[in-house]
């Protein structure tokens, strides 16, 4: 038995760089997404948005309260070595003055959080479906937490602020207190939104042009499939020779004793 040249394009279709390429960007940016989910978990329950300076009280008034601020709870140091908090993410009540961002903030949760369990589908969907449906989840998630990093120094001329930051506080305007990591992270989270949903758009674009012409919507072409779409193979047999051509439009067979042609 000969085997024609055509034969080693087969395998070599289903080796190619980009589809062991593609698994392992895929596997990356799953193992992102969960990263970034694990992320807006923190962001949401940490009190550590906004907090007091290093700076030194000097004069004879009263000194001033030194602690953190976040959505959910206002934390001061005490004379106690943990932190004198009120409120807290198990009353589901955010502060007054970031209701908005709170729930901008848990949008932006449930969307990347949906995002993550849509990886189970991989096994039951098309992987060009899968990674479209993510994408957009995760713009979601980026463009609300967008909105949430926007609206927060607008709200801090509230009485939780001027009682943490001192009466010089303002929109935009923090007083005595400066951002602190949760909100630098809240901004980071945006960028990293948008760098894997577009990582996203890009593998399903990939998964979309390996399809051969006559695939199904929405269903998944095997590696085989892929290969026969654009290869040749042909074998040789005594006594008759038989000459088999697979293309997306003709198949051809030709004997010794006859031929037969399909087109």
């Amino acid at each position: 038995m000969s085997v024609s040249p055509g034969l080693a394009d087969l395998s070599h279709l289903y080796q190619t760089e980009f589809v062991r390429s593609a698994r392992a960007v895929g596997v990356l940016w799953a193992v992102c997404t969960l990263c970034f989910a694990i992320i807006q978990v923190v962001v949401l329950v940490q009190p550590s948005w906004i907090g007091t300076g290093d700076a030194h009280h000097l004069g004879a008034g009263p000194v001033p309260p030194s602690g953190t601020l976040g959505l959910f709870e206002v934390c001061v140091e005490s004379d106690w070595p943990v932190l004198d908090c009120r409120g807290g993410l198990s009353r589901l009540s955010p502060l007054p003055s970031f209701q908005s961002v709170a729930v901008l903030v848990g949008v932006s949760l449930w969307a990347v959080w949906t995002s993550v369990f849509c990886l189970c589908l991989f096994r039951f969907c098309s992987a060009a479906t899968v990674y479209k449906t993510c994408a957009w989840l995760q713009l979601t998630a980026g463009f609300c937490l967008a909105l949430a990093c926007l609206l927060f120094p607008d709200s801090w001329e509230s009485p939780e602020m001027r009682a943490l930051c001192g009466d010089s506080v303002g929109s935009f305007s923090p007083g005595n207190c400066s951002v602190h990591w949760a909100y630098i992270l809240a901004i980071l989270g945006i960028l990293d939104a948008a760098i894997l949903a577009t990582l996203a758009f890009v593998l399903a674009n990939r998964q979309d042009a390996l399809l051969p012409p006559d695939a199904k919507d929405g269903e998944e072409a095997s590696p085989v499939s892929l290969a026969l779409a654009s290869s040749t193979v042909s074998l040789a047999l005594a006594p008759g020779t038989v000459c088999l051509t697979l293309a997306p439009f003709t198949v051809s067979v030709a004997l010794a004793s006859g031929k037969l042609a399909q087109h």
